[in-house]
């Protein structure tokens, strides 16, 4: 699948689950063609958010989007085939939750979607280095994950660039997702550092006017 980068991918996680398909149908209204999905269990983040019935609901509101599915989840080999029949265009699993992160892209990738891997703040990108060949997509968490609304994490910018570096020296093509504390004041620095998919969840979702933040969002892109 071609993109136009850099993209901006609103999180639900920050939406109002009374009224989650009117505020995703204003995403889609101004534009947003990319739609991040957080998932959350409680042991591998502190947090539980919501399964694979909310990604079909989502999916079932947009033939044109593009789900991105985050799985912030132990054992997530166990809930892949879920997540696919659920509609996602691609999952993320965590480096830190795959003790044979081969196995679960190759798991990912056999079911006929895109797969990337996720990194938290404290772990270093070599550990995926020899992964980088095979994904589609690596996710850089710029807060520790498990919760919406943290302030972006500020060596993310030297992680970007990084990450950017080994993409340029391995001759891979994988995207650059950023994750994580992304906003009006920041979101020009993270694109400038490298980042290909930029995720907003408060930031769009808490507006006022979403329409109105995304069209702001995507100017400074």
């Amino acid at each position: 699948m071609n993109f136009d980068l850099p993209i901006l991918a609103p999180s639900i996680l920050a939406a109002n689950f009374l009224t989650l398909k009117d505020d995703i149908q204003k995403t889609l209204d101004a534009g947003v063609r990319w739609i991040h999905c957080d998932i959350m269990d409680g042991h591998f983040v502190p947090n539980i958010s919501y399964g694979a019935g909310i990604v079909k609901q989502v999916s079932t509101i947009t033939d044109e989007a593009f789900i991105d599915v985050h799985l912030m989840i132990e054992n997530p080999d166990f809930f892949v085939e879920d997540f696919v029949n659920a509609g996602a265009d691609l999952i993320a699993v965590h480096y830190e939750a795959c003790p044979h992160l081969h196995r679960s892209i190759q798991k990912i990738k056999s079911m006929g979607i895109m797969a990337g891997v996720a990194v938290n703040p404290a772990s270093s990108l070599y550990n995926i280095e020899a992964i980088l060949g095979e994904v589609d997509m690596v996710v850089l968490m710029s807060v520790n994950p498990g919760f919406g609304g943290q302030s972006f994490i500020e060596n993310t910018y030297e992680r970007i660039t990084e990450l950017v570096d080994l993409r340029e020296s391995g001759n891979h093509s994988f995207l650059i997702q950023v994750d994580g504390g992304v906003n009006l004041k920041n979101i020009t620095a993270v694109k400038d550092a490298g980042a290909d998919v930029l995720v907003a969840g408060s930031s769009v979702f808490k507006a006022e006017n979403i329409a109105a933040r995304i069209a702001e969002l995507t100017n400074l892109l």
